[in-house]
């Protein structure tokens, strides 16, 4: 079954002690579609301005996803982030943001995404979630992002977005945050009661926790030897997660279970270099064989 998420594609500008690159191709929706699209069609909806070139576009070449929805702004500029990463390299120090075509972003999806089954809300204002839901009332399933910034400044939106959405995706500090609980276990399910039926708390390097109605898992993190760049990880482990789900068709523990499995991996494609570049270059055998070394490692 196909796969609509909504987010950014955007310049990255990024300094790890491995190195610096300036203006690579990035963005929420690019990690994304490039994870979920080894397991399911993608639809693509975001903003750029008219100084993104369109030959960005061939990293999406030969994989299944549709960038009918990605908005060419007249006279726009396209978002642009640039941050640093240090020490255990788990958190970012953000340099500067460009909000640019985001500013102003409102959603129009095509007619023929309406009606795609599996939803993936990046990271964005509750706003244009908001849109975004209220466009797709035939969806099967949804699953949202969220960032500190609106927990803070935009919590009833937020709050609005969590009862309509099926699941929601965060890191740690944005769960305690949401629910002002400091041990996750309590804010996993603390969270549960805002209204999704499936919590997925992101902890990094340390794996993954999954909460719902009915039970309770956890995962660690894919064993690599080096991170490099650490940017778009927590999209690409949604993309997997999402992308299988679409695939199976139906959500059921066991593939939320798997779908997190294949999230973790495809995560680990991406810190291996600096922003797309090990994860594009990976193919859906790839993949395979290193979710069955994964497989073989937790058991």
């Amino acid at each position: 079954m196909s796969l609509l998420v909504v987010g950014t594609v955007a310049f990255d500008s990024i300094q790890t002690p491995h190195g610096l690159v300036e203006e690579e191709t990035g963005g929420s929706a690019t990690f994304f579609s490039l994870a979920a699209s080894a397991f399911a069609p993608v639809r693509l909806v975001a903003a750029v301005g008219t100084d993104f070139p369109r030959d960005r576009l061939a990293l999406f070449d030969g994989r299944t996803i549709d960038t009918e929805g990605l908005d060419v702004v007249a006279d726009g500029k396209t978002f642009r982030w640039s941050g640093k990463y240090e020490g255990d390299m788990n958190v970012a120090e953000t340099l500067d943001t460009q909000l640019n075509v985001l500013a102003t972003f409102s959603p129009k999806l095509p007619e023929s995404y309406r009606s795609t089954p599996f939803v993936f809300l990046a990271n964005a204002e509750p706003r244009v979630q908001l849109e975004v839901l209220d466009q797709t009332p035939d969806r099967r399933f949804a699953m949202t992002d969220t960032m500190n910034l609106w927990i803070e400044h935009e919590r009833d939106a937020l709050l609005e977005v969590l009862r309509r959405v099926d699941a929601v995706v965060m890191n740690d500090e944005e769960a305690r945050s949401l629910t002002g609980e400091r041990n996750l276990i309590r804010a996993g399910n603390k969270a549960l009661e805002l209204g999704p039926k499936v919590v997925v708390i992101k902890k990094g390097e340390h794996g993954a926790f999954l909460f719902s109605t009915y039970m309770f898992h956890a995962l660690p993190a894919y064993p690599v030897t080096e991170v490099v760049d650490p940017t778009g990880a927590g999209d690409s482990f949604a993309g997997g997660l999402m992308g299988y789900l679409a695939r199976a068709g139906r959500v059921s523990i066991g593939n939320l279970k798997r779908g997190m499995a294949y999230g973790t991996v495809a995560a680990s494609f991406t810190v291996a270099d600096f922003g797309t570049r090990s994860l594009r270059a990976a193919t859906r055998e790839d993949i395979e064989i290193r979710f069955n070394e994964f497989m073989n490692f937790l058991r």
